[in-house]
């Protein structure tokens, strides 16, 4: 963060004394510490907030002639050196510390953050009720906050708008979305929190989130840090591994915990703060080897039935599932990093691609993915069976008809053989060119897992499947284009040219109607119900990103292929002979007509699939949020 942007006072505050499993350090010097003193350059103006470990003031540093949020606690531990590391948006930024020699004393002294921490906005959401929550509530609540230190609410702030227009589950969405940015920073600089909870979140005079108060964490980059030094942290919080770990009898060590761990206890504190209370009924008394096990034992069935009620009637099936997903008991089911876990909950904030890819139970998107191989088929079946119907017709007045019944019985024969080869060959090769989109969703749907390579794949194949099929049925008429005069030559001998010039003339309308209707009914099925159900187990990468802008590319291009449908229909009369286009007319009427109304169709189809891709787009598309 900017050195002059207004920031978030915070600190502390204390936890419940079931809640905290930690080492208290001797407090004589530290309770000294008064509003209105003076110590070194810190004028302490105002508490904010205590802890096991310090005390935090706002205080006004006479040297710089700032407000700053200052730490008071004893020198112990590697937090100065863990934050002075750490540069981000969403992570509180420490300006530097002194240390108080002959007191034992550290001061560490930060950016000041108005908002106070999310700890009071927990409070506030257990005493509304659940039909008034929304982002307005958060804002309300830093409000109170500033007005109490005597701050000003910024005006004309897009952010605050922003939140303002926000459900409570979307509010949650959008404050997680922040953190878990946070967490993927620190993690991929070996930083762990530890002790992720309300009171360690701190909110500017926007209501942006910041993680705070790094006193327990563990950085593997610091030297002489190890992880189980000042380990604890809040229980209530803990993941099953953690708990483990200050468990004396069990083999789990802090160690062993990773970011996962982290995700762990940012998903209780969001589900705590939508609810208004914690998934698991734990409240037991701390620090005895039994209470642990209790709550080892409680977090690692997962979250109960019960628990599911507490949700609210308006969070969405993707927010319900990312979160979960954050409580899954064993670290290997839970999201591996903060930027797997922030796109997530960009997906929860974006409503069409979360009713895609988590559509609500007995809606009809969820209904239809049952049917999704019925509807592709048809979507091949239907376009080519009009367009060979139209094929036999054309060629049948203009061609066939003036052949002697012995040759087009002869015709007949080999077409039929040409077709029982090539129309197999086609769907083999299709088959074998589906099994990625159709197996795994198929697996998935059974609980069956898939490592990331094999996800990949389903997806780019997924994404392809509309081209493919295209590609498959174009080099069907192509062979039919090679074979039909050949077998034409060997049937009747020598040909009259013309009757070359109306097959290809009708291979082309065919070709077109066979090409760009089946393009958009597979493509709009694959993009609307095969590829969302792939992404709830790993959102795609950048490359994901370009591969559906791509197919919005080339959906385009097959739209103009579909418009020209009625006007080759049109066209191709034109080369024939007067006495002929009467003959043909009734077929063309019927061509325009119809191609007119699936015009309208593939229309509607290519703008709700343009929209879907573009959700997608979004969902998977991982660009840090400001």
């Amino acid at each position: 963060m900017r050195a002059g942007q207004t920031v978030a006072a915070g600190s502390t505050a204390t936890a419940q004394q079931h809640d905290t499993l930690i080492t208290k350090p001797p407090s004589a010097d530290l309770d000294d510490v008064e509003v209105g003193q003076q110590v070194d350059d810190f004028d302490l103006l105002m508490g904010l907030g205590s802890g096991a470990f310090g005390r935090v003031f706002l205080a006004r540093q006479r040297s710089m002639q700032r407000l700053v949020a200052v730490k008071i606690s004893h020198d112990r531990g590697n937090e100065p050196q863990t934050l002075a590391r750490l540069d981000h948006n969403y992570i509180v930024r420490v300006f530097d510390q002194r240390l108080l020699e002959d007191r034992k004393l550290r001061l560490l002294y930060m950016q000041y953050l108005p908002g106070g921490t999310l700890l009071r906005v927990q409070r506030r959401v257990r005493v509304t009720p659940e039909h008034e929550r929304s982002g307005s509530l958060l804002l309300d609540v830093v409000d109170e906050e500033m007005q109490e230190k005597g701050e000003i609410r910024p005006t004309d702030s897009s952010v605050r708008n922003e939140i303002a227009s926000l459900t409570w589950p979307e509010t949650i969405a959008w404050l997680g979305r922040r953190l878990a940015e946070a967490l993927e920073y620190a993690g991929k600089r070996g930083v762990l929190h530890r002790d992720i909870k309300p009171a360690n979140i701190l909110l500017t005079a926007e209501g942006v989130p910041k993680l705070a108060d790094f006193n327990i964490s563990f950085s593997s980059t610091v030297a002489g840090a190890s992880p189980l030094a000042y380990f604890g942290g809040s229980l209530a919080y803990m993941s099953p591994e953690q708990l483990e770990a200050c468990h004396h009898g069990m083999s789990g060590t802090a160690a062993d915990l990773d970011t996962r761990s982290d995700i762990f206890a940012l998903g209780v504190m969001l589900w705590e703060l939508m609810c208004g209370q914690r998934p698991y009924n734990d409240e037991v008394p701390a620090n005895t080897p039994a209470s642990l096990e209790a709550m080892i034992d409680c977090r690692s069935r997962g979250v109960a039935p019960e628990f599911l009620d507490q949700l609210p009637g308006d969070c969405p099936a993707s927010l319900r599932r990312v979160l979960l997903t954050c409580l899954a008991p064993r670290p290997e089911d839970r999201w591996s990093s903060g930027a797997e876990l922030a796109q997530q909950f960009d997906l929860c904030l974006n409503t069409r691609a979360r009713d895609l890819v988590d559509p609500p139970p007995n809606s009809p998107r969820m209904r239809l993915r049952r049917w999704t191989l019925p509807l592709l088929v048809a979507g091949i079946a239907v376009p080519n069976a009009l367009a060979g119907a139209y094929n036999y017709h054309h060629n049948k007045l203009l061609i066939i008809s003036d052949l002697s019944p012995e040759v087009q019985h002869s015709f007949g024969n080999i077409q039929m053989v040409i077709n029982s080869i090539a129309f197999p060959l086609g769907a083999i090769v299709l088959l074998y060119w589906c099994r990625y989109p159709f197996l795994v969703p198929w697996g998935l749907r059974r609980g069956r897992t898939y490592d990331r390579h094999t996800l990949a794949r389903a997806r780019s194949d997924t994404l392809l499947l509309g081209d493919r099929v295209v590609l498959v049925v174009f080099g069907l008429w192509l062979i039919a284009g090679i074979a039909y005069p050949i077998s034409l030559q060997l049937a009747a001998g020598n040909v009259p040219t013309d009757a070359y010039v109306h097959f290809i003339a009708s291979l082309i309308v065919c070709g077109a109607m066979s090409v760009a209707y089946p393009f958009f009914v597979v493509a709009f099925v694959a993009v609307r119900y095969i590829y969302p159900t792939l992404l709830p187990q790993d959102l795609a990468s950048s490359s994901d990103a370009n591969k559906l802008r791509g197919l919005d590319r080339r959906s385009t291009l097959y739209l103009a292929l579909a418009a020209s449908v009625p006007l080759a229909g049109v066209a191709g009369v034109t080369f024939l002979p007067p006495d002929e286009i009467s003959l043909v007319i009734p077929a063309v009427r019927i061509l325009c007509v119809g191609s007119i109304f699936a015009f309208a169709g593939v229309f509607w189809l290519f703008r709700q699939f343009e929209q879907d891709l573009r959700a997608l787009e979004a969902a998977v598309s991982h660009n840090p949020v400001r």
